[in-house]
């Protein structure tokens, strides 16, 4: 009996140290398969780009950002530079990424779903003067409307449509220019637009093999424009006052409506928040944190994007004690994220106990000398992060990519972590 508990034994090691080191340093990743949830952080220097690829094949854009190349403030040193290089826009940039990964994986390239968690744009795309025209003339591609110029989008879904009018109308160059674009897509069927509601888990499932993940996967809607999820049912609760019992100026700000959902997969769980605050500025009302009612909903997970790139009205000690995360991912594009003051939160141990693992997209220079020993406890500070969870969602990798051309070497490999 002792000796079949140790060639077992063994066996599962086995198992273990192959499905693990079958990512080598050096050599290109290895292609998605069947039963796998892939999360990839796109780093294109220029905003948030989260691709997932589901289980069965389904896809997920999480916001497509594009910084406007020509102000001064992207082109200085404050900013991270473009990834992989100026010769192409953000856009397209993403759309490669993401049509080399389905290829590789044996799928055709599309994505079924893609997500605008709010309307800035380091999440959706700036128009500049050198954005090219829509081939119909109506809009200028830039962001998420240029990453559907180079790859179908069968769903969009954002926090305003139709009417794009809460907390008031929205209806700068830059919504202009999206509404356009909604305008032109609905108008020849070639893109359906859904506004998020909040509770729900039936707006983004899986579209290919539902069956075989109908109790392992779910993504719920958390919260969008301040209505969250009560966890119960489909029930939600309004986290705003009632605008009419406010002034303008002291109207939700386009971050406090970002949404935030709660991806699951087996023992997986991993939150994405948007840009969402939580650390009050001196005299704000309560109801504008919105991480820690939020936290009280999601609960643990294994893994996050951090709210508004760690800026520093984000990661409370609510948030971070309630979701305890084993890996945090920083999407930098500027050189206050993450906070000094941020960072230290996300690796007190005395808000929530045990290791965690923080990697970010780019850290500049400037950051490094401002914040200084604290940034050498991240396990990587540049790169494509791809979390990789296994079949089941039992346990996870987190492999970094080159990100300074379209190689998708592995530059280095961290875990196994186990889900709890």
């Amino acid at each position: 009996m002792k000796h079949i508990k140790v060639m077992i034994a063994l066996f599962l090691g086995i198992c273990i140290f192959t499905d693990v080191y079958a990512q080598v340093i050096g050599e290109k990743l290895p292609s998605w398969k069947s039963g796998q949830l892939d999360i990839h952080h796109i780093n294109t220097g220029r905003g948030n780009a989260t691709f997932l690829l589901l289980p069965d094949g389904t896809t997920l854009l999480i916001d497509a950002g594009a910084l406007d190349p020509t102000k001064p403030r992207t082109k200085s040193p404050r900013n991270t530079a473009a990834k992989p290089s100026l010769d192409r826009q953000p856009g397209e940039w993403i759309a490669r990424y993401i049509r080399t990964c389905m290829l590789e994986a044996g799928l055709d390239p599309h994505l079924d779903y893609a997500q605008i968690t709010h309307f800035h744009d380091d999440h959706m795309g700036a128009p500049a003067s050198i954005s090219q025209k829509s081939v119909d003339g109506h809009y200028l591609l830039t962001g998420i409307t240029e990453v559907a110029n180079y790859i179908p989008i069968h769903k969009i879904i954002d926090r305003g449509y139709p009417n794009y009018d809460f907390p008031n109308l929205l209806n700068d160059k830059m919504m202009q220019n999206y509404k356009s674009f909604v305008a032109s897509q609905s108008k020849n069927n070639s893109i359906t637009f859904e506004k998020s509601v909040a509770g729900s888990k039936e707006q983004i499932t899986l579209k290919n093999y539902p069956e075989r993940y109908h109790d392992s996967f779910e993504i719920r809607n958390i919260i969008s424009n301040g209505a969250l999820w009560t966890g119960i049912g489909n029930t939600t609760k309004n986290l705003f006052p009632e605008l009419a019992s406010l002034q303008p100026g002291q109207y939700p700000s386009e971050n406090m409506c970002s949404i935030g959902i709660k991806l699951s997969y087996g023992g997986f769980d991993y939150f994405s928040g948007g840009d969402m605050p939580g650390v009050l500025r001196f005299g704000s009302p309560m109801w504008q944190d919105i991480e820690t009612p939020v936290s009280q909903i999601v609960g643990p997970v294994e893994a996050l994007i951090v709210d508004h790139h760690g800026n520093r009205d984000s990661q409370n000690d609510r948030l971070l004690a309630a979701l305890r995360p084993q890996v945090l991912v920083i999407p930098v594009w500027s050189s206050d994220h993450p906070g000094h003051d941020v960072l230290d939160r996300m690796l007190s141990e005395t808000i929530y106990p045990g290791p965690r693992a923080i990697f970010a997209t780019d850290m500049l220079e400037a950051n490094k000398l401002v914040i200084g020993e604290m940034l050498q406890k991240l396990k990587s500070d540049s790169g494509h992060i791809v979390i990789r969870v296994s079949e089941k969602g039992e346990r996870f990798q987190v492999i970094i990519l080159e990100d300074n051309n379209e190689s998708r070497i592995i530059k280095s490999v961290h875990g196994p972590y186990y889900s709890r």
